[in-house]
């Protein structure tokens, strides 16, 4: 890594660590063959593909419909709010935690019954609540969707019942998990195993039906779903060292186990790299006019990036681009270069390169000779 340095004049300066050529894929996934239908595997933080199959195709979702409902739902609601449940919502076909009409329950318990027991009821009741109707709620997904540039997504309702317009891909499941597992409510919820919320007359005891949360190590969740038109849909993700992975397989007859192998493969094969700590790199610049010389200025943030798991910093490029001075004023927090870090001739992560502190300009004070020079310069310019 980059030591504390001062420099005088940079205009670029790249260091490459290594000469040699080192592999970007790895033989983890070579032999990998998953029961999935359609599958892929995804850093939830570069939104990088590790491995795919078919993923791109239109396919019915089942409950893992539920993560687009809760997401929409977080990002539309108070989870504090007291919700009233709908004559509507009472007896939906399939999973259910036996709403009863009127019944009083808090935006947040919904959502844990809706992500950890996958109830549909749970479902219609969040969709009327926030949009008015369960119409109203699948234009709100579908508008998300759109959002998150899911080109091969639509949804016909909040909780996965099949229908010929209600389908999703892989990739693009992977997607909307990625950036729902960025809302720390949502997070939180899907990474719960066991919990309890209220009813009428005593307490509904939750179990998450991920049960990789009990059998694999780092799992953070997310959510099961099943129709017999759909097939065993499952989205997982776990998270070792940094590394953040996203597993997803739609009609997969032997999913736990997909998902087991695809995340194995992800974290033997893939690593998170650190290549550059805060403020770890320091440089002072001349300052031309300035009541200071010179001016210090350091990354403000680190770089870190995916990589195979042999590649080390030795194998990246640093490539530094800062002018070869500054003119004063600057003022702290001024952005004065940027630091990009490339491997095997991919940027993998940048970091900016700021002032740390403030130089004010010198004023000059002018003679009687440069003020006359100057009237007569106005009049006449």
């Amino acid at each position: 890594m980059f030591s504390r340095r001062r420099i005088s004049l940079l205009l670029v300066f790249i260091v490459c660590f290594s000469a040699f050529c080192v592999p970007t894929s790895s033989a983890a996934f070579v032999s990998l063959d998953v029961s999935a239908q359609s599958a892929v595997l995804l850093d939830a933080n570069s939104g990088d593909v590790l491995f795919s199959k078919n993923e791109n195709e239109r396919l019915p979702m089942a409950s893992t419909t539920k993560i687009m409902t809760a997401l929409v739902a977080i990002e539309n609601s108070d989870i504090a709010d007291t919700v009233s449940v709908d004559a509507e919502a009472v007896g939906v076909e399939g999973s259910s935690v036996y709403l009863c009409e009127g019944e009083l329950l808090t935006m947040e318990n919904l959502l844990y019954a809706l992500l950890l027991a996958s109830a549909n009821d749970a479902a219609a009741t969040i969709a009327i609540a926030v949009a008015g109707s369960i119409e109203a709620f699948a234009d709100m997904m579908n508008a998300k969707a759109e959002d998150l540039g899911l080109e091969n997504t639509h949804f016909e309702n909040p909780h996965g019942l099949d229908s010929e317009t209600h389908y999703t891909s892989a990739l693009d499941l992977a997607k909307l998990t990625a950036e729902a597992l960025k809302n720390e409510t949502f997070s939180k919820i899907v990474s719960t195993y066991k919990t309890t919320i209220p009813m009428n007359s005593g307490t509904r005891v939750l179990i998450n039906h991920n049960k990789l949360l009990r059998t694999y190590k780092g799992a953070i969740g997310v959510k099961t779903g099943f129709t017999k038109r759909s097939g065993r849909c499952l989205v997982s993700a776990a998270e070792r060292d940094g590394l953040k992975l996203i597993a997803v397989t739609i009609n997969a007859p032997n999913d736990w186990q997909d998902h087991t192998a695809m995340l194995d493969c992800g974290f033997a094969a893939y690593k998170k790299l650190v290549a550059l700590g805060d403020t770890e790199y320091t440089v002072s610049l001349p300052v031309i006019n300035g009541k200071d010389q010179t001016v210090l200025c350091s990354n403000v943030s680190q770089i870190s990036a995916t990589v195979p798991s042999n590649i080390g910093i030795e194998n990246c490029t640093f490539t530094i681009k800062m002018p070869h001075f500054l003119y004063a004023p600057v003022e702290k927090g001024d952005k004065i270069g940027t630091i990009v870090c490339s491997f095997d001739g991919k940027v993998i992560g940048e970091s900016d390169i700021l002032s740390q502190y403030s130089v004010e300009a010198v004023v000059y004070k002018k003679s009687i000779w440069q003020r006359i020079c100057d009237f007569f310069l106005g009049i006449f310019s």
